[in-house]
C-alpha cells in the first residue's frame, strides 16, 4: 500500500498466496487518470516476480469498478499525447496481465471503457447483479485504445463485440453473463474471488510437492 497519503487511489493488500488490488476513488467513480494510471503501475510492478503470489484479484469500492479514462484529460488530448495515453493503458494492462498466473476481476457497479478494459485483460471475472458493462466510446466519437477492441472480439465473438462496440450501448451483468464476458455473478464477488484465489493457491503448493 502507497505510504504517501493517507488516501492514496491505489490500495493493495497481500495475503499469503494472493493479493488484492482496490481501486480506491469511488468519489471519482475510479476514473483512470494519468496519476490514477501511474499508481496502479507502480502497485502491479511491485508484485511481479513475487514467487508465492498465485493470483492477483482486482477490485473497486462502494458500488464502483471504474468508469474509465477521465473526459476531461481524454478532450485536452492532441494527437501525440493521445497516442502516449493509449500506450501507457496498454502497458499497465500488460503488467497487470502479466503479475500472477491467474488474475480476477471482481466487479461491483460500473464497468465502462478503461475499466472494462482492465477485465477484459483478466483471466476470470465476476460480478454483482446490479452491475453494468460499456465501452462508450463510440457515443463521443472514439475507440479504446487499451486493447479492448482485440480482447473484446476474442472473448465474446465478433458479432456480440461489434455490436457493443459499434452501438456503444450498456448491458446488464445478466447479459454479460449470456455472452460469456463474465465468469458468473455473485452478491459479493471479491468474497468469491478470495475463495477462489485460496484453492488456487492450495491446488499449486499440492501439485508441487
Amino acid at each position: 500500500m502507497s505510504n504517501r497519503s493517507d488516501n492514496p487511489p491505489v490500495l493493495l493488500t497481500e495475503r499469503e498466496s494472493y493479493s488484492i488490488i482496490t481501486l480506491n476513488s469511488p468519489a471519482q467513480l475510479n476514473r483512470l487518470t494519468r496519476g490514477m494510471l501511474d499508481e496502479l503501475s507502480m502497485v502491479i510492478t511491485s508484485l511481479h516476480g513475487k514467487i508465492s503470489l498465485r493470483t492477483l484479484i482486482i477490485t473497486g469500492r462502494d458500488g464502483v469498478f471504474s468508469v474509465g479514462a477521465d473526459l476531461n484529460e481524454v478532450a485536452a488530448l492532441d494527437e501525440t499525447t493521445a497516442y502516449e495515453f493509449s500506450r501507457r493503458g496498454q502497458s499497465v494492462l500488460s503488467l497487470l496481465k502479466g503479475a500472477a498466473p491467474i488474475v480476477i476481476a471482481a466487479i461491483d457497479g460500473f464497468c465502462f471503457g478503461g475499466g472494462l478494459d482492465i477485465a477484459l485483460s483478466c483471466d476470470l471475472r465476476y460480478s454483482t447483479l446490479r452491475s453494468s458493462f460499456q465501452h462508450p466510446g463510440p457515443r463521443r466519437g472514439i475507440i479504446t485504445g487499451w486493447g479492448g477492441t482485440q480482447r473484446l472480439p476474442r472473448l465474446i465473438g465478433i458479432a456480440a463485440a461489434r455490436r457493443l462496440l459499434v452501438t456503444g450501448e450498456a448491458i446488464s451483468s445478466a447479459e454479460a453473463f449470456r455472452l460469456g464476458l463474465i465468469n458468473g455473478i455473485h452478491e459479493d464477488p471479491l468474497a468469491y474471488a478470495c475463495t477462489l484465489a485460496g484453492r488456487i493457491g492450495e491446488l499449486r503448493i499440492e501439485n508441487s510437492d
